[in-house]
Order: C-alpha cells, then structure tokens, then sequence
C-alpha cells in the first residue's frame, strides 16, 4: 500500500512545483499572462492584454519575415525586462531611448522601434515609411556586404542605420519647417497682422514640441559617450564570441582535469616516492588551468573596455543632430528677434498714439478757456459793454489770441521737455 501511494504522492509534488514555478514567472513581471483559471474567477490578465503584436525579423543574411510574438516570447528570447519592452509599446508616447542590456539594445528612435542581438533586428511592424525605409535599407546595406569584410559588427551596422535614418528625418523636418517659417515672419515684420500673429504663434508651438525632440536624441548619444559601461554593453557580438570561448574552455579544462585524474588513479604507483613525484604535476596542471582562465579574464576585460569603435560612430551622428538643434535654436532666435521688432514697432505707435493724445489734450483745454470767456457773456446781466458791439469783438478777439499764445506755450514746453520732437 506504501508502493502505490508513493507515484501519486509524487506526481502530486511535482504538479505543485510545476504550479509554483508557473506562479513564480508570472509574478515576477515576465511579460506573461497573469493565472487565470477555475480558481481565480476575478484574475485579470495583465502581460497579454493586446495579444500578440506583428514584428519584422532580420538576420545577419538581410532576409526578413514578419512573426506575430507576444511579450513574453521577445522577454524570454531577448532577456529584457518588461518596463524596457513597454518603451517599444506604440500605445504609449516615450522620448527617444537607447539601451544597452545583456544581450540586445533596445531602440526608440522617433518611429524606429527596434531589438537588436548579435545575429538579428526585431523591428515593431507598422505603415510608417521610416519603418519601411529601415527594413528596406538594412536588408539591402547586409546583402550587399554579405560578401565584403565590414569592420563594424552586425549590431553596430544596425543601430548606425537607425541612428541615420533618425537625423535624416529630423533634419529633413527643419529644412521644411525653415522654409515655412522664414517667409512667414518677414510677413509679419513688414506688415502686422492678426492673421500673421496666428500663424507664428502655431509655428513656434511647433518648433518647440520639434526642438524637445531634436534635443531628447542629442542628449541619449550625449550621454551613450559620456558612460564607457554602457558603451561596453552594446558589443554584442564581442560578448557572444567571448561566452562561446569561454564556455568551450572551461569544459575542455573540466575534461582535462577529470582524465589526468583518472589517469593518476589508474597508474598509481605502489612507491611512495611516485607519489610525492606526482603532486608537483599536479600542482602544475591546476596553476596552468588558472592562469588560462586569468588570461582570459584579462582579455575580455580589455576588449570591454576598448569602446573607441562605438564612440567614433555615436560622435559622427553626434556632430549632425547637434547641428540639427543649432538650426532649430537660430530658428528660435530669428522669431525672438522678429517679436522684439514688433514689439518695438508697436510701442512706436503707442508713442505717437500718445503724443497725438497729448496734442488733443492741449487743444481741449485752450477750447475750454475761451468757453469759459464766452459763458461769462453770455450771463444775464447789465453792463455798458453791451451796449457798443464793437467793443465785445474785441473781447472775443483779445480771447482769441490769448488761447492761441496758451496753446503755443504747451508747444513750446513738450519741445523743451523732448515729448515728441516737433
């Protein structure tokens, strides 16, 4: 009875464990679905809400084909953690991002979406032309130098394109927006407008949200040259070639070790003094299996830290996106001149509207002086003024001429003043 229960007992340990370790995948955020089964009724699915999504795979021969792969098949195949798959999600707007990690670089580039290993491109499929351009371009740059020694290893060549393909467009977007924008501010400059102040206002809203981009990349290659460790992880294909090396080694020294061993124990000699002889070889055997491995350890420590291949490329596309941003800041210093010289020319308006106020001003006051004459006249009283008419013309004249001296002497204190030029 022990006999039969001892199977089941142990199928059962093994379900649980199989169920654990299922568990254990799916809560650490390894892009696959959360459980849902019988027991959890309630359970959402959280890593495969959308489904599987359509990527392009290229390999090293330049041939693509299109797969449909969910998150946790690209994790798993990949070695990336979920927060760095979720920067290729199109449903979500992130800055442009380049990553270095283990085994890949992740890319977000403007549209460029993209895995690179050391033997393939995964490339998030879409309609975009510069998705399209890259597939195209890379297929036809790996084909044509299938043949042809390249110095650049195969993940170089394609994060160069991508990189390529990003200033290109940034920069072809400042061409057109310069020749978009110039015209319009002369426009402006010469005569101004309502309709032209609309147009500029949405202009510079553009050129903003465009130099945030401009600036985003500038600053990722900015800081790829900047950090050596993140440049080191990006050599892929070094890596791959040092673990293959590495992992050949230690199993032709684990082989080596055991034979000698067996050898030794097979041929032992009944002598002591064979004995003593044999531990010296021993010795060397095992001082010349560390020192190979030291060896090693050296040279895949040097190669990390050679990085000037890397650095020469991100320094190139440096040079042309800072350029790019250069264009875009005189751009923007161009629109700050232009508002100052609105502004001037709007506050040389304001100034002349006010000094014809003040003008205006003056005049009204004399008027009302020689009002104020003709109202004290025209009071109903008796006086023998009224009774000679000539004598109230000069009344009025004397008025006259008085405003008119007043009048001259607000002229003449604005002159002195230097209100306005007169």
């Amino acid at each position: 009875m022990t006999e039969s229960r001892s199977p089941s007992l142990r199928f059962n340990i093994l379900e649980s464990a199989t169920f654990r370790n299922s568990s254990r995948l799916n809560l650490d955020g390894q892009g696959a679905n959360s459980f849902h089964g019988p027991g959890f009724p309630g359970l959402k699915k959280r890593g495969h809400t959308h489904g599987s999504r359509s990527w392009i795979k290229i390999d090293q021969n330049g041939n693509s084909k299109i797969l449909e792969l969910d998150k946790a098949t690209v994790m798993r195949q990949c070695s990336l953690p979920a927060r760095d798959l979720r920067l290729l999600d199109p449903l979500f707007i992130y800055p442009s991002t380049i990553l270095g990690r283990e085994k890949a670089i992740v890319i977000n580039l403007e549209q460029i979406r993209c895995i690179i290993t050391a033997d393939e491109v995964i490339l998030m499929n879409s309609l975009d032309g510069c998705v399209m351009q890259y597939k195209l371009e890379l297929c036809k740059r790996l084909q044509t130098n299938r043949d042809q020694s390249d110095d650049l290893p195969f993940e170089f060549r394609a994060l160069e394109l991508a990189l390529e393909l990003t200033c290109m467009s940034l920069d072809a977007q400042v061409k057109e927006f310069e020749m978009e924008i110039y015209p319009v501010l002369d426009e402006l400059a010469s005569s101004i407008s309502t309709l032209n102040l609309e147009r500029v206002r949405r202009f510079k809203g553009h050129l903003l949200a465009m130099t945030q981009r401009v600036q985003k990349v500038c600053d990722e290659i900015e800081h790829l040259m900047n950090d050596d460790g993140d440049m080191a992880e990006m050599y892929l294909t070094e890596k791959k070639l040092r673990k293959e090396t590495n992992s050949s080694s230690d199993q032709y020294d684990h082989r080596g070790t055991l034979g000698g061993t067996r050898r030794m124990s097979e041929s032992a000699p009944v002598s002591p003094v064979g004995s003593i002889g044999g531990v010296p070889k021993l010795h060397r055997a095992f001082s010349t299996i560390s020192s190979s491995k030291t060896g090693s350890f050296q040279g895949s420590t040097n190669g990390g830290e050679n990085i000037d291949q890397l650095e020469m490329l991100l320094e190139a596309y440096f040079v042309f996106i800072d350029t790019t941003l250069t264009k875009l800041l005189t751009l923007k210093e161009y629109i700050d001149d232009t508002e100052d010289l609105i502004n001037i020319k709007l506050g040389n308006v304001q100034n002349q509207l006010i000094q014809f106020e003040l003008l205006l001003t003056a005049a009204t006051f004399v008027a009302t002086v020689f009002a104020v004459v003709t109202a004290v006249f025209g009071m109903n009283f008796e006086d023998a003024i009224f009774e000679d008419p000539s004598t109230f013309n000069w009344v009025l004249l004397i008025s006259g001429v008085s405003c008119a001296m007043l009048y001259m002497c607000f002229l003449i204190y604005f002159r002195h003043k230097k209100v306005f030029p007169l």
